[in-house]
């Protein structure tokens, strides 16, 4: 992966609405002001770029519905070709590095193994999410919206994964290999450690990263053996905020589930599924003792960015400077592998 260079000449309006609304998600602003953007962004892809310089001159872009004076004046001043105060005061406010150290992890990221689309709760499209990690220079990425009984974030029923999986192979090979995109899923773990869909579906899809979503107050010994039944499905490849906690954030703090952390890592080691290092800050998860325990028991590890929208797809910076930290060998870690030894690994845990 690769950060973003700051733009410093001037750009079509829907390339400085973009880059607006990515440095606002990566930089956790609220929805509100980054949905006013990607929405701008949207109404002026489908307008003719004469329209919008005519309308830029003439001061009645907020005619539009859904133009607001802040964006407006973002594309007023992109198609009088001139670069946005705006987007130069945000770039240089929130545009440097996210985290200190990991730079030679992030250097060698390859994919993402656990991001969200518009399909379930985040909130961009599938388009938008390939090609803001085309840009970001990820090889390959999985889609992993929600599964049906994650109700309040529209969980995708078995229908509606089905389509999303022939929509997803379709994009893939219309790409031409620049990036690969792989069918995938979140499923949540139930309360016995079987999974949230159906076998002959995930068996269809190019990854499974399993969660615990629910009842993560649940007693140790229950707890582990969910964990340990769902890692031990071979068709799960990779266990995702394995303890569930919530270290800060807008939905306050959550305590770590609790559960046999050993006996799940050794299950993890034995049937090879990686363990995720989830990088949205608010999780921090595995917690610091639990990576080492899973460091020295032998796991793989998958560093992912739980992306929920285009710019959060960069806090994988964040997991690459714990995972550095912690000495991890960027072998051990699935997503700085080929899109090829991901798939030969898929096929054979």
């Amino acid at each position: 992966m690769e950060s973003l260079a700051p733009i410093t000449e001037p750009v079509d309006p829907v390339s400085g609405l973009r880059r607006i609304a990515f440095l606002l998600e990566r930089s956790r602003a609220g929805s509100y002001r980054v949905e006013a953007f990607r929405k701008a962004a949207a109404i002026v892809r489908g307008l003719d770029p004469q329209e919008v310089l005519d309308r830029a001159e003439a001061g009645t872009l907020q005619e539009i519905h859904g133009l607001g004076s802040s964006t407006a004046g973002v594309i007023s001043d992109c198609a009088r070709g001139e670069l946005p105060a705006y987007l130069v005061s945000l770039q240089a406010k929130v545009g440097g590095p996210l985290a200190e150290g990991g730079e030679d992890l992030y250097a060698a990221l390859a994919g993402d193994c656990h991001l969200h689309s518009d399909w379930s709760d985040g909130g961009s499209p599938i388009d938008e999410m390939v090609l803001t990690a085309a840009e970001l220079g990820q090889r390959w990425m999985v889609l992993t919206d929600h599964s049906p009984s994650l109700r309040v974030a529209n969980g995708l029923s078995a229908e509606r994964l089905s389509r999303q999986i022939a929509l997803v192979e379709a994009m893939d090979a219309s790409l031409g290999g620049s990036i690969r995109v792989f069918t995938g899923i979140e499923v949540d773990i139930r309360d016995d450690g079987s999974l949230d869909q159906t076998d002959a579906l995930l068996a269809r899809l190019g990854l499974v990263t399993a969660s615990v979503h629910s009842k993560l107050r649940m007693a140790s010994g229950p707890m582990t053996a969910r964990m340990i039944a769902a890692v031990e499905n071979p068709r799960v490849n990779v266990l995702g905020h394995c303890t569930g906690r919530l270290v800060e954030g807008s939905r306050g703090t959550r305590p770590e589930s609790e559960f046999d952390a050993r006996a799940v890592f050794e299950a993890c080691a034995a049937t090879g599924t990686a363990v995720e290092i989830n990088s949205r800050p608010e999780r921090c998860d595995p917690p610091d003792p639990l990576i080492d325990l899973a460091l020295d028991l032998g796991c793989l590890f998958a560093i992912d960015s739980d992306a929920h929208a285009p710019g959060q797809l960069d806090m994988k910076a964040y997991g690459c400077a714990r995972a550095q930290a912690h000495g991890i060998p960027a072998d051990r870690i699935v997503t700085t592998w080929t899109a090829e030894r991901l798939i030969a690994w898929t096929r054979s845990s």
